[in-house]
């Protein structure tokens, strides 16, 4: 065993965990581990709803799988100034191809909080860089991280995993682009300052809706609103308006009745000559009249019909996961031919090193009894030994580099080791 992943994530750990193991420099937090007794490799992972520590231990210190937990949870428990036993229950750990793979799994975003999610390629990438920064990574680790790199990278390339809206405000944002198809150059009235409209606000906001106007009963709730998204505070009565000059239209207050009315809709898609307008009502009781979608034009979704739009998206995300899953799988299994083949190389230079210990030792009694040789003569005589030597040796190397990534690689290699009689020394290490 030398590939370990020791983490807690949203899935096994409440926040008042996880924010206390969170690392607010990965980087030097990588160094660090790199640095203690037995660690050869190391890349901290942080986020806001993760913190997994992968490592790569020289073979030497691990004894078994317990022993390989222990060395990372104590320096996680070090480093945080903190008991061993605090997180004790929270933690899961992953060995050798199931480090590996669970590596792959949250950099494709089958890990997150929101299924398919981009942003945390972007955050391993960067923990990543971080550690390779600080002379943490070597070989292994630089091979899996760029590994499960290219493995988001094909997931949200190959797949729609990373397609369709997973949450209401993207919900909203999609709907809306359906309606317009573009979202450059709209404009927002927001009736309402609760945390929800403005939720749904940002989304569009990333989505392209740059204007924005509040309406709210409390003008200065407005006027904050507003700030925020560099808008435009009105007062509530002129939400009539405003309705003739805005394209969207997100409601969300806590008034007892319908604050948007057929007869207001109507007379506002008179004044704007029946272009399109979206409305979003998101408040339950609902602020907007049902048969305000029966107008012309007029496109109304409530918190219901987000949600289900939402639900039937997860699902083909879903679908989509078992692809990703597909992606995983052949990587990790090209990652395991690769970490095995490695095996190979110590053992490949200990017998070429033993062949050669074997042909100077012969050659030097060969010339002793060949003293009237020139140095030409026994330049030629040196270099027909090396040539035997690697003709010799050529096939062995090519197969044992090819058998150490079939299935049954290690079983070869310790057969090899054992038929030339190697003992592997310092060139046993992968580092």
């Amino acid at each position: 065993m030398s590939l370990v992943c020791v983490g807690v994530n949203h899935h096994t750990a409440p926040v008042e965990v996880r924010e206390k193991l969170a690392f607010a420099d990965p980087g030097e937090a990588s160094a660090a581990l790199s640095r203690v007794s037995g660690v050869a490799e190391a890349v901290v992972v942080s986020t806001c709803n993760r913190a997994e520590i992968y490592a790569f231990l020289e073979d030497a210190c691990l004894g078994d799988g317990p022993d390989a937990q222990a060395v990372i949870a104590g320096f996680v428990a070090a480093y945080h100034d903190l008991p061993a036993g605090l997180f004790g229950d929270y933690i899961y750990v992953h060995y050798e191809l199931e480090a590996a793979r669970h590596l792959l799994t949250v950099g494709a975003g089958l890990d997150s909080m929101v299924l398919g999610e981009t942003q945390i390629l972007g955050q391993v990438k960067d923990c990543y860089l971080a550690a390779k920064e600080k002379g943490a990574t070597g070989k292994v680790l630089s091979e899996l991280f760029e590994r499960a790199l290219r493995t988001g990278k094909r997931g949200h390339s190959e797949t729609a995993i990373s397609q369709n809206a997973v949450s209401v405000g993207y919900a909203a944002v999609e709907l809306a682009r359906k309606v317009f198809h573009s979202l450059e150059g709209r404009q927002t009235l927001i009736i309402g300052a609760g945390k929800m409209s403005e939720l749904v606000a940002k989304h569009l906001e990333s989505g392209g809706l740059r204007q924005v106007v509040v309406a709210n009963r409390t003008f200065e709730r407005a006027e904050e609103m507003a700030a925020r998204f560099g808008g435009r505070p009105v007062p509530f009565d002129a939400v009539t308006t405003e309705l003739a000059r805005a394209d969207v239209v997100i409601s969300s207050t806590s008034a007892p009745g319908f604050v948007l009315t057929p007869e207001m809709i109507r007379a506002a898609m008179r004044q704007r000559r029946n272009r399109p307008l979206f409305l979003i009502d998101i408040a339950v009781p609902r602020d907007i009249d049902p048969s305000c979608g029966h107008v012309e034009n007029v496109f109304l979704y409530d918190i219901d019909d987000l949600q289900a739009v939402v639900e039937a998206n997860l699902e083909d995300r879903r679908r989509e996961a078992k692809k990703v899953e597909r992606i995983i799988d052949e990587e990790v299994r090209s990652f395991g031919a690769w970490l095995t083949s490695l095996d190979a190389v110590p053992l490949i230079r200990l017998l070429r090193a033993k062949a050669e210990t074997i042909r100077r030792a012969e050659l030097e009694k060969a010339l002793a009894r060949l003293p009237g040789l020139t140095e030409k003569e026994r330049g030629v005589v040196e270099a027909m030994s090396s040539l035997i030597i690697n003709k010799l040796l050529n096939d062995p190397t090519l197969k044992l580099k090819e058998l150490a990534t079939s299935e049954d690689g290690r079983v070869y290699l310790r057969a090899a080791s054992e038929l030339f009689n190697l003992k592997p020394g310092e060139e046993g290490e992968r580092r």
